[in-house]
């Protein structure tokens, strides 16, 4: 039987874009070249995530101003979500507070 890859990122304490994408980064083991914004993200989650689930920690601990991006990190998992279930692949994607 196959072992669940579960991968968490946690937001909690983030107070500016660059630091939550150091967090994508090492949550989700990604190569040195990961470029730092949201197409590299796109990209290497497609690539490069074997994850059977993922969890994002930390949602209402962002200040507001990084909203928007909390905002996007879920529309690109939603999409990749979507995308796997084409393929009969389930990732399971849960956000906690």
């Amino acid at each position: 039987m196959k072992k669940e890859k579960i991968i968490t990122l946690d937001l909690t304490g983030c107070k500016y874009l660059g630091e939550i994408h150091q967090r994508i980064k090492k949550a989700f083991d990604f190569p040195d070249f990961y470029g730092e914004n949201w197409s590299a993200f796109d990209d290497l989650l497609w690539s490069e995530c074997d994850a059977d689930k993922v969890i994002v920690l930390g949602e209402k601990a962002v200040s507001e101003e990084l909203r928007p991006s909390v905002k996007m990190i879920y529309k690109i998992l939603k999409e990749f979500q979507e995308h796997c279930a084409k393929y009969d692949e389930q990732v399971e994607i849960e956000i906690r507070s």
